[in-house]
């Protein structure tokens, strides 16, 4: 069983990474919400997929289609003429207006297969014939396929932007872990000193709400008399490495560490917690 100690230490050091990694994530995506970076995104793996690098073909003939692009008028020549880019396509969307796309004579199965032949493009021409032959003369088939194919490059392309924006949280943390001084193993030495600091934290009832005078009294931020010089000096020194530590284990996300203050608390609150002590103790450099 964990002793009060321990259990106020680890409430403290949860707490805090849950209010930075959530303090992260909004300002990720407030970022990626002004510079439209998954709309982009996806322009850029529609591009790949269909071969157009240069948004001049099938590419931009889907994102002018209105089941792709609702909001745009489907009148654009080039990217910068897309006004609305959507963040998201469906991929029953996405096969649809590719075969409409490409056909010249509606609901015609016969005339389609001639239409994929006339597809310049070798390597596309080769893949819808292929699934062109395996459709047994139903469109829903082809339909099928090209959604399963556009899934599949869907979840790539997710993938590597999933690891730009986790590169892009690490920054964001260690950026906000030296603004505020929110150094690991400072926070861990003066909470196992102090254990009581952490006695009066509790779980906020939403994880979008920080309880921001609870994350103040915690051992971090700069000491009112510090210079440019003690900056540099910590930034040189093991406050760094607290810092990484505080970026990184920020990475986990905040669901999951409120999710596991919500369980040390609910543990707490099974046996007596610790003498509430005087002040918050600032952290010096």
């Amino acid at each position: 069983m964990l002793n009060s100690t321990t259990l106020e230490v680890a409430i403290g050091l949860v707490f805090c990474y849950a209010s930075v990694a959530l303090i992260v994530s909004s300002i990720n995506e407030a970022i990626a919400s002004a510079l439209k970076l998954r709309s982009s995104s996806l322009l850029d793996g529609v591009k790949t997929l269909l071969n157009d690098p240069t948004l001049t073909g099938l590419a931009l003939n889907l994102y002018n289609h209105g089941l792709v692009s609702p909001h745009d008028p489907g009148n654009a020549v080039n990217a910068k003429a897309l006004s609305n880019k959507p963040s998201y396509i469906d991929p029953k969307h996405f096969a649809i207006a590719l075969i409409d796309s490409i056909q010249t004579k509606a609901d015609d199965f016969t005339q389609l297969g001639a239409d994929i032949d006339a597809i310049p493009d070798p390597q596309i021409k080769q893949l819808l014939q292929g699934i062109y032959a395996r459709a047994s003369g139903k469109i829903e088939n082809v339909h099928a396929e090209l959604a399963t194919w556009f899934d599949s490059g869907m979840d790539r392309l997710s993938g590597n932007y999933k690891r730009r924006s986790q590169l892009y949280c690490f920054i964001i943390a260690l950026a906000i872990a030296i603004l505020f001084n929110i150094d690991s193993f400072h926070l861990l030495t003066t909470l196992w000193q102090h254990p009581a600091i952490a006695a009066g934290i509790t779980p906020p009832a939403s994880s979008a709400d920080i309880p921001w005078d609870m994350l103040m009294s915690l051992p971090i931020g700069w000491s009112n008399g510090t210079t440019f010089t003690n900056a540099v000096s910590a930034i040189l020194s093991i406050k760094f490495a607290g810092w990484l530590v505080t970026a990184s284990v920020s990475l986990f996300g905040a669901p999951f560490w409120f999710d596991l203050l919500q369980k040390l608390v609910n543990l707490r609150g099974t046996g007596n917690k610790p003498a509430t002590e005087g002040k918050s103790i600032s952290s010096q450099i």
